[in-house]
């Protein structure tokens, strides 16, 4: 018996317990166990883990990880399988992956999905949103959903995205938009922030439409906290999704890879207000490189908080899009040729285009109370120690990160 059968049969009641159907054997319980457990050890959208898994599948993948395989072993199942990857790689990748092996971790969050009603849906069941595949080797391995499956395979969907810190203005737009859109038959895709994104589920769920939110952390804590209940009314008519396990924090990085999903997820997106350095940005830079419509809605031009949608149509030849119906247009596939696709990889929340993803990621597992050891923070933060350790260096040069006797902590802004 293989190691990840023998893993997945002593969890089969838990397995069982999140999914919306039976599982119909050996072989499909194996598959829900090994995305499962390989989403609770790699950071969402692991090119690496990506790679492995379209050579030998997910349960190849978690077969060499729970063996405690070697780096060679690795390469050698990838090689033979017509993969491709060297030894450095598959010693990276391994040495940031093993750290997060634990199944009494692995376990609990099983056991807390089921406590919240969440449902693992796979790339072979009939609700999931096709879209995703289109990231390759960086699309989700699987996504955590709380509410209607097949709300998220709506074949009429679109993304409504923008600032937090929303103007009236910005609200009104949005409100409008998202019920126009509601009553051409589109379903609302946003990310359940504050401003921009509250106001499209809300205008959603006002218009008997429905609405999905993708979360930055697990579903089984609702992010923000003040949006706890318009997330449980989303639940009720919708869905709120996450590629992350239950228990799963929100951090800066899983934003920015959790907009990759809300742009490839819909059919199209609109930007209606953003500053010049907005997060919503970001997901119009998915878009644009996955081919897909770009929307953004002009304000006044002494408003920075148009700033980033005007940057949108200027820089990256968005389309103007003014009210519901040239939205429902522009997914239809209107469209300005010869766009220049913006760099999906720009940093969110106003930190600029060159703070590089590593950065972010070490930033986050970082304290700026408590002293982390080296290994402590790479085992958080999904890197190995050596390359956490090129990344402090850097960021104690700039003041961002600082030594201390029992580790290191992130230095405290303003």
């Amino acid at each position: 018996m293989s190691t990840v059968h023998r893993e997945a049969n002593g969890l089969r009641a838990a397995l069982s317990t999140v999914r919306s159907t039976p599982i119909a054997d050996g072989s499909t319980l194996d598959e829900i166990f090994a995305r499962a457990l390989l989403g609770s050890v790699a950071e969402p959208g692991d090119g690496l883990l990506g790679r492995a898994i379209d050579a030998i599948g997910a349960i190849g993948a978690a077969e060499v990880l729970l063996d405690s395989a070697s780096p060679a072993v690795l390469v050698d199942a990838l090689t033979r399988a017509g993969g491709s990857i060297d030894a450095r790689e598959a010693e990276t990748g391994l040495a940031r992956w093993s750290p997060r092996l634990d199944h009494g971790a692995f376990a609990r969050s099983l056991e807390q999905a089921a406590r919240v009603g969440a449902h693992l849906l796979l790339p072979s069941d009939a609700a999931w949103p096709v879209g995703v595949d289109e990231l390759g080797i960086h699309a989700p391995l699987g996504l955590w959903v709380r509410g209607r499956e097949h709300a998220l395979g709506s074949s009429a969907s679109i993304s409504l995205v923008g600032a937090r810190a929303a103007t009236g203005y910005g609200e009104h737009v949005t409100m409008e938009a998202s019920a126009g859109l509601v009553d051409r038959g589109f379903t609302v895709v946003s990310g359940g922030a504050y401003g921009i994104d509250g106001m499209a589920h809300r205008s959603a769920l006002a218009s008997d439409g429905t609405t999905v939110a993708f979360l930055a952390g697990g579903v089984d804590r609702f992010y923000p906290m003040g949006h706890e209940t318009l997330l449980a009314r989303i639940v009720a008519t919708g869905a709120v999704v996450s590629e992350l396990p239950c228990g799963a924090a929100p951090t800066k990085w899983r934003f920015l890879q959790r907009n990759r999903l809300i742009a490839a997820a819909s059919e199209g997106t609109v930007v209606l207000e953003a500053g010049f350095r907005s997060g919503s940005l970001n997901t119009a830079g998915h878009a644009a490189a996955l081919g897909r419509p770009l929307g953004a809605v002009p304000g006044p031009v002494t408003s920075p908080a148009s700033a980033g949608c005007h940057r949108l149509l200027r820089e990256y030849d968005a389309v103007c899009v003014t009210d519901a119906e040239q939205m429902a247009e522009l997914v239809g596939g209107a469209r300005r040729p010869g766009g220049r696709a913006a760099d999906p990889t720009s940093d969110d929340r106003g930190t600029g285009m060159a703070t590089s993803h590593d950065a972010v990621r070490v930033l986050d597992a970082l304290s700026t109370r408590s002293p982390r050891e080296l290994a402590d923070v790479a085992r958080r933060c999904g890197m190995t120690p050596s390359s956490v350790m090129g990344v402090l260096g850097g960021l104690e040069a700039i003041a961002q990160a600082k030594r201390h006797p029992l580790g290191w902590l992130r230095v405290r802004r303003g």
